[in-house]
């Protein structure tokens, strides 16, 4: 038997995804708290779902604030 190791996780633990103001997107575990400055978009899933999610909606990866001084100057 060996020692569990940081980089493993436990196949049931649960993400949630979440978003900042600039609308960049990332994984949280469910677990813990949100950390300032982000908040949940209310999908939960495992890790590989939440990626998922995050893949499809996540089209643009320009910051928020570049996206609008880019459409500000067309």
């Amino acid at each position: 038997m060996h020692a569990k190791t940081k980089l493993e996780e436990p196949a049931e633990e649960n993400f949630i995804v979440v978003i900042n103001d600039e609308e960049q997107y990332s994984i949280w575990s469910a677990e813990r708290a949100v950390p300032d400055g982000w908040r949940s978009v209310g999908k939960r899933g495992t890790k590989a779902e939440c990626l998922q999610h995050v893949e499809e909606v996540w089209t643009d990866m320009r910051p928020r604030s570049l996206r609008l001084r880019m459409s500000a100057t067309s």
